[in-house]
C-alpha cells in the first residue's frame, strides 16, 4: 500500500506541477518529474493514506462544499475580529479551550486544525490525536464547556471534512 500511495502522490504532484508551470518544454517536464519523484519518495505515505479514495468523485463535490463553507466562515470571522479591533473598548475574552473531534484519520484531524487556525480569531495550539482533542486559542471564549465549545468551533467543519477524508 505504501508503494501505491507514493505512485498516487507522484502523479498528483506532477499534475499540479504541470498546471503551475504552464509549459510543455522538455526541461520543465524533466524538472517536474524530478521534483514529483522527490516528493513521492519523501512524503508519499503522508498524503495518500487511502490511495483508492483519490478517484471517488463524491469527495471532490464535498471539497467544493467545504470551500464554500470555509470562505463564508472566514468572512464572518474577519468581520468579527475587525469589529473587535475597531471597538473603543476592544471587547475580547481570550483563552485556550479544549474541543473534541470525532475524526479518526491523521489527515482529517490536521485539515480540521488548519481550518480552525485559518479562521481569524481562533488558533489550534495542540492536537492529541489518539483522544481526538484539540486545544484552541480563542479570541472571545463564549463557553468553556467541552461540548458547547466543540459545537461552536468544530462542528461547522467536521461533518464535511469527514465526508472528504474518511
Amino acid at each position: 500500500m505504501i508503494i501505491y500511495s507514493r505512485i498516487v502522490t507522484f502523479f498528483v504532484s506532477f499534475l499540479i506541477w504541470s498546471f503551475l508551470s504552464f509549459s510543455l518544454d522538455f526541461q520543465y517536464i524533466i524538472v517536474g518529474v524530478f521534483v514529483s519523484f522527490i516528493i513521492a519518495i519523501t512524503s508519499g505515505d503522508l498524503f495518500a493514506e487511502k490511495g483508492l479514495r483519490w478517484f471517488d468523485l463524491k469527495r471532490y463535490f464535498w471539497f467544493f462544499v467545504y470551500l464554500c463553507i470555509f470562505v463564508w466562515e472566514c468572512l464572518k470571522a474577519n468581520i468579527d475580529v475587525a469589529l473587535r479591533v475597531l471597538h473603543p473598548k476592544c471587547p475580547i475574552n481570550p483563552g485556550i479551550i479544549k474541543v473534541k473531534t470525532t475524526l479518526k484519520t491523521e489527515t482529517a484531524i490536521v485539515f480540521l486544525a488548519n481550518s480552525i487556525t485559518l479562521t481569524p480569531g481562533t488558533l489550534c495550539v495542540d492536537i492529541n490525536q489518539k483522544d481526538g482533542i484539540l486545544y484552541i486559542h480563542w479570541i472571545d471564549v463564549k463557553d468553556k464547556s467541552l461540548d458547547k465549545a466543540t459545537e461552536i468551533i468544530v462542528e461547522r467543519f467536521e461533518k464535511i471534512i469527514k465526508r472528504i477524508f474518511e
